[in-house]
């Protein structure tokens, strides 16, 4: 069984920047990718970033291309969200995952971590 653990959230002024952290516990042994997801109130949870465990391949959405980049550290086991530029619509609780197969499947979530943006 894998633990995801998120940190770093909070309360930041538009412009302004959170580096997200989520730390891996647990049969680590077997990861594919790492991916952040998020979810703004009364809707879906949507794809923000994710980057392959081996090759460090990162995939991003539209919407936070230029101003999140996603990292890892293998010897760790930590993938790391640092967003700058912040916009009120990126406020939402925002999750790790990963992925033991493929980048469309991720099996193990984490609890969240709420960011909020003011404008």
């Amino acid at each position: 069984q894998v633990q995801l653990v998120e940190s770093g959230g909070g309360l930041v002024q538009a412009g302004g920047s959170l580096r997200l952290s989520c730390a891996a516990s647990g049969r680590t042994s077997s990861t594919y990718a790492m991916g952040w997801f998020r979810q703004a109130p009364g809707k879906e949870r949507d794809f923000v970033a994710a980057i392959s465990w081996s090759g460090g391949s990162t995939f991003y959405a539209d919407s936070v291309k230029g101003r999140f980049t996603i990292s890892r550290d293998n010897a760790k086991n930590t993938v790391y969200l640092q967003m700058n530029s912040l916009k009120p619509e990126d406020t939402a609780v925002y999750y790790c995952a990963e992925a033991t197969k493929t980048l469309d499947e991720y099996d193990y979530w984490g609890q969240g971590t709420q960011v909020t943006v003011s404008s």
